[in-house]
């Protein structure tokens, strides 16, 4: 026992030396990390298929007697993955998530405590989840590894290469899958010309340039709204707030206050239908809508297209879920807050029907208009 102690002793402190080493691997540039990826990926797969077994086959033969070890051997497992550089996401077949590192968090921008039990897939781009889903189940059934380009909802600019390898938890019955993250080639890198040879001066998007505008009259309409309440009205701000961005920007917004948290104003559509809905969002918890509570805790911001988690905003009285009951295509869930400060408050806005969703740029300007309205909510 002593001897086998001493070999897992001596492998686990070379593991943790490799892993230091591979740590510095986020100071190349992103062309030159593919093998640092694959050693990556092959230290995790050494840890689950040898080192995570004869660490059981110890625990079993001697269970009183290296208890405390055990412990102390699982928590610097669990260390060692948290503290891989590179974004690791261990999920199911059905691409929920069952753990997501620190790196994997700084990238998503979602909270680890907030991601576990949800899919994967909704983090992605909506043309992104079928193909990651069809692949995360094909490596869960044993049919290699794989890789595949995905894009993010809040940077769907930026292409990530998501490579999927199985694993076979201890005692467990189901496989799961390991997804790596590492930035992917820019689109449209690969043959394209050197700069300044033949290539025309691009011409102006018209419809960019008036989107733009458009952005800058609801910031300079919002800053207005903002010096224009009386000091010390919290409510007032939020109320002001949601008069601003309701119609022009958004179908619905919400407006939630803290101390505690609390449901302050509601604006939505015209109707019978909406006004029947109106009086349920009113009436509702703020602290039953996830997106809602997680920003007020998390202080971050979530813009999500064709949501997938239908529950990520509570239900109404009846039991219906509000994503659904609105018809929600897009939605911004933004906190009040400032680098210096507690979270002063919550908006949440929704786009419905045919409505285009909310895009990168829009997301921006509204995370600037929250630092107004937080500015604002703490004036004395």
């Amino acid at each position: 026992m002593a001897q086998m102690m001493d070999e897992f002793g001596g492998d686990l402190a070379d593991f943790v030396r490799r892993v230091g080493e591979l740590r510095s691997a986020r100071a190349l540039p992103a062309q030159e990390q593919q093998t640092v990826l694959d050693a990556a990926l092959f230290e995790l797969q050494h840890v689950a298929e040898n080192l995570w077994p004869r660490y059981e086959q110890i625990a079993t033969a001697a269970p009183g007697g290296v208890a405390n070890a055990d412990r102390q051997e699982t928590r610097l497992l669990k260390a060692l993955f948290q503290r891989t550089p590179l974004p690791v996401v261990l999920v199911d077949r059905e691409t929920v998530v069952r753990r997501m590192n620190f790196a994997a968090t700084g990238l998503t921008d979602v909270r680890a405590g907030y991601a576990t039990g949800r899919p994967l897939a909704g983090l992605l781009t909506p043309g992104d989840r079928a193909a990651f889903r069809s692949q995360a189940a094909a490596v869960a059934r044993g049919e290699g590894d794989r890789s595949l380009t995905v894009h993010l909802q809040q940077r769907p600019d930026e292409p990530l290469l998501a490579t999927l390898s199985a694993l076979r938890p201890p005692d467990e019955p189901q496989p799961a899958v390991l997804v790596v993250f590492q930035p992917g080639l820019p689109r449209g890198a690969l043959g394209a010309a050197p700069a300044g040879r033949g290539r025309r001066p691009p011409l102006p998007d018209l419809t960019e340039t008036t989107r733009h505008a458009e952005l800058m009259d609801l910031l300079d309409t919002m800053s207005t709204a903002m010096l224009s309440t009386d000091a010390g009205d919290r409510d007032g701000v939020l109320e002001a707030a949601s008069r601003v961005l309701h119609g022009r920007f958004a179908d619905w917004v919400v407006a939630d206050g803290t101390g505690p948290l609390r449901r302050t104003a509601v604006r939505g559509p015209e109707g019978t239908e909406a006004a029947v809905l109106r009086e349920a969002l009113l009436a509702q918890d703020p602290e039953s809508c996830p997106l809602v509570s997680e920003a007020h805790r998390g202080g971050s911001a979530s813009l999500q297209v064709r949501p997938e988690d239908t529950e990520g905003f509570g239900r109404d009285g009846a039991g219906s879920a509000v994503l659904v009951r609105a018809d929600v295509t897009s939605l911004l869930c933004v906190p009040l807050t400032l680098p210096s400060g507690p979270v002063q408050g919550v908006l949440t806005l929704f786009r419905t029907g045919a409505r285009p969703a909310f895009s990168m740029a829009e997301g921006q300007a509204m995370d600037v208009m929250s630092r107004h309205a937080a500015l604002a909510m703490r004036r004395p």
